[in-house]
């Protein structure tokens, strides 16, 4: 006679088929972020909506900024879940201005990271990883994303300057002034209104309260710039209905 299964027991094995295939949807399950990649100068390599999960990303002999021998061995490694550094090296599979990415696994506590699009670490400029504005303090793979996260990732000396962040209508009227605003960030995440800074097309830079005010003819795609600061997200403006070539 066959031998029965206590009723508890079959509760538990239950549980833990359903905690198992979660834990497998999780894993596979695609989150929706924004990434913005700035590299040496100021300049903007990628600016993306995507949506991220497990991916893997290739390591390259020619990552080799942390000195000689850390190149990374040229075989593919899986991140699982959707993490700052697997968004990165997703992201770099479809826009070519993020490759060559160079990532090295020679390191025992996770993948180096030491070049993308052309610019690479070096004793004095590292990546700069920063989500929601703030700095996690975790190497990018340990980093854990979730929906409607904003993700940068900057080319920057130590230590690390200030993020700008521009807020400004999606449509205007064409001559019809309308006002912008800056803030900035710290490596806490801790946001002030931004001085000085200077916005595309703006009448003059910021005042104390980071507010100026942009007439346009047509449609345009406005950033703004301070000093050594990262320079800020771009917002398209559409007037008169028409838009920005994407």
């Amino acid at each position: 006679m066959p031998r029965l299964i206590p009723f508890r027991l079959a509760i538990v094995c239950a549980l833990a088929v359903l905690f198992a295939a979660s834990t497998a949807a999780i894993a596979t399950a695609k989150v929706p972020v924004d990434l913005r990649v700035v590299g040496g100068g100021g300049k903007i390599l990628a600016e993306e909506a995507l949506k991220t999960g497990t991916t893997s990303v290739p390591t390259s002999p020619k990552a080799t900024c942390f000195g000689k021998g850390t190149g990374g061995s040229g075989r593919a490694v899986e991140i699982k879940g959707a993490t700052a550094l697997g968004l990165l090296g997703q992201a770099a599979k479809s826009t070519s201005t993020l490759r060559p990415l160079l990532l090295t696994d020679s390191f025992d506590f996770g993948l180096g990271i030491c070049g993308v699009g052309g610019y690479s670490a070096t004793s004095k400029l590292s990546w700069y990883l920063k989500v929601n504005h703030e700095n996690p303090e975790l190497g990018g793979e340990a980093v854990k994303l979730e929906a409607g996260d904003e993700v940068l990732w900057a080319l920057e000396p130590y230590p690390y300057p200030s993020e700008l962040s521009l807020v400004a209508p999606g449509e205007a009227s064409s001559g019809v002034p309308f006002g912008v605003r800056v803030f900035s960030y710290n490596d806490k995440g801790k946001r002030k209104p931004a001085a000085g800074v200077t916005v595309t097309d703006a009448s003059a830079p910021t005042d104390a309260e980071g507010r100026t005010t942009v007439t346009l003819a047509g449609a345009a795609t406005l950033a703004a710039a301070h000093g050594k600061d990262i320079p800020s997200n771009r917002v398209a403006v559409c007037v008169s209905g028409a838009c920005p070539a994407s």
